[in-house]
């Protein structure tokens, strides 16, 4: 899973207001069962690496901030909101009646499973009108949608409805559909290769693993391509 959104601005002006050190920061995240060494937290606050989900809901709960406040983003899918509102996957697919593994495929696939009261709860639960959730979760889909037709075939006759509907700069937009369908093709281009090569069925069902899981993974890293931070790096 890819690492939540993340603003490291938001997280040292967070901690200065608070007149808290690194090492004070990382004693309170321990005392919630996330023990890492004060040099994390300069890390996060440079910029050098996001923190994970445990670390980021755990240092939002040392900073006395909400966990929206360190994503700095306005939250879009599904794993967003539930950040954004302090959950983690099991405490809220708990909440609302949902087998945790159900929940974290949800998430993980972009489609919605859930029994009407189950979504009426998720909407309770993440402080959303149910009109608005079930935006969300449409959203999603039709995203994963674009996505899959983007990376497999023709990228640029998709970015300007793709970058409607993530509401992102058309040229990022063009400039993460470009990598990702590169990215996608290698992955053809490997299979291809082994199947070729007769290569034995293990290994070819391995690449084709790798790219199952590659394309679970796409609304985030298509995100992570589009959002705040320095444009991606044209080819």
């Amino acid at each position: 899973m890819s690492t939540p959104p993340f603003s490291p601005a938001e997280a040292r002006a967070a901690r200065q207001r608070l007149g808290m050190t690194p090492a004070q920061v990382v004693a309170a995240m321990a005392q919630l069962g996330v023990d890492r060494p004060p040099e994390a937290v300069h890390a996060w606050e440079a910029g050098a690496v996001p923190p994970s989900e445990p670390e980021l809901l755990a240092l939002a709960d040392a900073l006395w901030c909400p966990v929206a406040v360190l994503m700095a983003v306005r939250p879009a899918a599904l794993r967003e909101h539930r950040l954004a509102r302090g959950f983690t996957a099991e405490r809220l697919a708990l909440r609302i009646g949902m087998d945790p593994h159900a929940y974290a495929r949800a998430e993980a696939e972009h489609r919605w499973p859930g029994t009407d009261r189950q979504t009426l709860l998720l909407a309770d639960a993440l402080g959303l009108p149910t009109e608005e959730l079930l935006d969300v979760l449409d959203r999603d889909g039709e995203l994963v949608g674009l996505l899959r037709q983007a990376v497999e075939g023709r990228w640029k006759a998709h970015v300007a409805q793709l970058a409607h509907l993530a509401q992102a700069d058309e040229r990022r937009v063009a400039r993460a559909l470009r990598a990702l369908h590169r990215e996608y093709t290698r992955f053809d281009e490997r299979y291809m290769g082994h199947l070729v090569a007769r290569n034995d069925d293990a290994r070819l069902r391995e690449i084709a693993a790798d790219r199952a899981a590659w394309l679970r993974a796409l609304p985030e890293r298509f995100r992570s391509l589009t959002g705040a931070g320095p444009d991606p790096a044209a080819p």
